[in-house]
């Protein structure tokens, strides 16, 4: 296997970025797919230089699912191995230390959709189309979505969209808070791209501390989340972001971050 077979790996000023690359089954996930994006995302944990992860597909899919042909001869042997992998690979994407931004055109269903929920922004083209189809095929999703989308919106939202499997457009999505922001197909490079450029020009550490506090909180107690807010607010004051934000502010300039 290729080392990120089936998927496009760029990097440009400070932004990395992952497309899938299946155009043939609109961007349909399998093993080898899901073993690529996670050489892909422990390669790209480790480079410096980067401060955003955009994750994308092409303009008919984000990832229109699983591969159903090969899940059709499966049995529950073969679905926990499938299943442990992505989660494996989905629990890496969602406590990637970076902010991470999926860019959705055309499909974003089942383990497409899944794969959005762990990101941190979704930014949406009118064309999108999103759900958890998988009732209709006689199983539940088994990537994280039942529980992510609870938590992302409500239980009275998560079981319309897993008991009915009906689609999602982008402008329901949106407000149901789903979804960042919705643009037109042709905008949404252009959207991504300023919402990433955006974020490299924040505080890397403060970035990773917001993020980190986010993520370890809502699975905690407010007693809990509040302890961890606090530790990591202080920990922020032992970087030289700090010192260089807070006197950027007093001076009226504009802060340069280092992140360190």
């Amino acid at each position: 296997m290729d080392q990120y077979e089936h998927l496009i790996i760029k990097k440009v000023d400070g932004v990395g970025g992952i497309q899938f690359n299946r155009p043939h089954v609109l961007n349909a996930i399998n093993q080898e797919v899901l073993l690529s994006l996670e050489k892909a995302l422990d390669t790209l944990r480790k480079d410096k230089t980067l401060q955003v992860l955009v994750l994308s597909g092409n303009d008919k899919a984000f990832v229109a699912g699983a591969d159903v042909d090969k899940m059709a001869e499966g049995d529950s042997e073969f679905a926990y191995e499938l299943a442990e992998l992505t989660m494996r690979v989905q629990r890496n994407l969602y406590e990637f230390p970076l902010p991470t931004i999926a860019a959705i055109s055309g499909y974003a269903l089942g383990a497409g959709f899944e794969m959005t929920l762990c990101c941190d922004f979704r930014i949406a083209s009118h064309n999108a189309v999103l759900g958890l189809p998988e009732i209709n095929l006689g199983i539940i999703p088994g990537g994280g979505g039942t529980q992510r989308l609870t938590r992302l919106t409500n239980l009275s939202i998560a079981s319309r969209l897993v008991f009915t499997g009906e689609p999602l457009k982008a402008k329901e999505a949106q407000q149901m808070g789903l979804l960042y922001k919705v643009v037109e197909s042709s905008e949404l490079e252009t959207e991504t791209r300023k919402l990433a450029k955006m974020l490299t020009q924040k505080p890397p550490l403060a970035l990773w501390a917001a993020k980190r506090a986010l993520r370890r909180g809502i699975n905690t107690s407010l007693e809990e989340g509040l302890q961890i807010e606090e530790d990591l607010f202080c920990a922020c004051f032992e970087t030289e972001d700090q010192k260089e934000g807070m006197a950027a502010f007093l001076e009226k300039r504009k802060p340069k971050f280092k992140g360190r």
